[in-house]
């Protein structure tokens, strides 16, 4: 499994990377110059990366190069730019790297070619670069994609499926708060299931996120237009750009705080 996410924090496909590795609470980080610099404006407080002391973009995108074991650059048509400095600077390094045009290449190929990248370099930390949003406005969506697909592949390889399954009715409901949907998602588990969630290791909250996701949209009516719900979620999760599965994993993990709060109340009772 990739251990850490690190990306230069610019708009576009490194906030793409970042927000994955949040959503599945993999760990992450990289350099940022100097005053948080994006061509947006300071990088946001939400993404908790390292500062240089210069404000040069190339000395940020060496030093990523360098602090991960192997960089994958997607792009759309032309390497330029940002994304061109990176190749360069990963073969004058000598350091693994793939480059993937996006426009030749369906997202799901990529994320599977991406598997065998990090499979053959035993890649444990990966550097995600790829154009800025005033460059590409859809390399957001596409890097996301791209690496939330990487991350179920390598779910699917290490074969620990969830053997605890939800208890649901057949009849979507609205929950119209992360506390209420947080609530029916409890009144469905056993005690057994959640005191093995609350042992859960965060950064195995992916395994509930798989194995619930399809049931949770369709119970929670995520499916059929329950708006509130996910208005809700957006704000909790502060991401760029939200889909109706980033409020699912909002769900799952205010089902994970329930059941370690729980937990810690039997304990001391």
């Amino acid at each position: 499994m990739i251990e850490k996410i690190i990306s230069g924090g610019q708009t576009g496909a490194d906030q793409a990377a970042l927000d994955v590795a949040r959503k599945y609470n993999i760990p992450y980080g990289g350099w940022i110059p100097r005053g948080r610099r994006t061509e947006s404006g300071p990088l946001p407080s939400r993404y908790h990366l390292s500062v240089m002391p210069t404000s040069d973009y190339r000395d940020r995108t060496l030093q990523n190069i360098l602090d991960s074991r192997g960089t994958v650059i997607l792009y759309r048509n032309r390497l330029t730019g940002g994304s061109r400095l990176t190749r360069e600077l990963a073969k004058t390094e000598d350091k693994p790297f793939m480059a993937v045009n996006l426009a030749t290449r369906d997202l799901f190929e990529t994320a599977m070619t991406l598997q065998s990248f990090v499979d053959a370099y035993r890649i444990d930390v990966l550097n995600v670069a790829g154009p800025r949003a005033s460059h590409d406005p859809d390399i957001y969506m596409d890097v996301k994609m791209v690496l939330e697909v990487l991350v179920y592949l390598l779910y699917l390889a290490r074969e620990t499926p969830w053997p605890h399954d939800l208890s649901f009715d057949d009849t979507p409901v609205f929950p119209d708060s992360v506390d209420a949907a947080a609530d029916l998602v409890m009144a469905g588990l056993s005690l057994k299931t959640r005191a093995a969630i609350a042992r859960l290791d965060p950064s195995d909250i992916q395994t509930l996120y798989f194995s619930w996701v399809d049931d949770l949209r369709f119970r929670l009516g995520l499916d059929t237009g329950n708006t509130a719900l996910v208005e809700v979620c957006r704000q909790d999760a502060d991401v760029a750009y939200f889909t109706v599965e980033d409020a699912v994993m909002v769900v799952i993990k205010a089902v994970k705080s329930a059941c370690e709060q729980a937990c810690r109340l039997r304990i001391i009772k």
